[in-house]
């Protein structure tokens, strides 16, 4: 099985997330700090496609979603419908393990404010290619904010405009199922954006559609 390509951890496509990544290092000598590596099985059926790591989240632990809010109600939603197994404990160290999933974020390196540029987003968007090009049992993405739910769309040579992004709406585009939801951050759950059984519900389709 081919692998997914991946940026090297000293990776200087986008030098302004290069010169953030860079200045990271020097605050936080212990933290990942680098482009972060996708997380789950190969063979999956689900494609998890995130925006960016975390300052404090992914960039510090290296593995997605994990030590930030978002994870929090990520990974207790995979657990609950049985894409996840183990306990998630916000280390990736903890033992927990994805089932028929894997998460790939639209941009690998932690962008400054949380907000990559546009220019970025295009550059980084080679690997979420890559993860769609190789992984052989893909049949479901689900889109976790309209950055993610875009860049699936560029790369499958879908307008945009004709599949606009909106919260539990899927697509049939190619050979996949394209699902999006808000994306699970602290400000969306705060604001009442995004709730819990909001999420769930994306989540549970994503699943069905999955083994349909």
């Amino acid at each position: 099985m081919a692998l997914p390509k991946t940026p090297p951890h000293d990776c200087p496509l986008c030098p302004r997330l290069k010169a953030f990544r860079d200045a990271n290092r020097t605050k936080y000598p212990d933290w990942f700090n680098g482009p972060v590596p996708s997380f789950g099985p190969l063979t999956a059926r689900i494609l998890i496609a995130g925006l960016a790591p975390g300052l404090q989240g992914a960039n510090r632990t290296g593995r997605p979603f994990t030590g930030d809010w978002a994870g929090d109600l990520l990974y207790a939603t995979l657990l609950k419908y049985g894409l996840a197994k183990g306990v998630y404990n916000e280390r990736p160290d903890d033992g927990l393990e994805l089932v028929d999933c894997r998460i790939a974020n639209a941009v690998r390196c932690v962008p400054p404010q949380n907000k990559p540029e546009p220019s970025e987003i295009k550059t980084c968007r080679q690997f979420l290619k890559s993860e769609l090009e190789t992984l052989p049992n893909v049949k479901v993405i689900l889109a976790l904010g309209k950055i993610a739910h875009d860049s699936v769309l560029t790369i499958l040579g879908a307008k945009i405009s004709a599949h606009p992004f909106k919260h539990g709406v899927g697509y049939d585009i190619s050979k996949f199922k394209l699902i999006s939801s808000y994306h699970c951050s602290r400000y969306n759950t705060n604001t009442g954006r995004l709730t819990t059984p909001m999420f769930e519900d994306v989540v549970k389709k994503a699943k069905g559609l999955a083994q349909g």
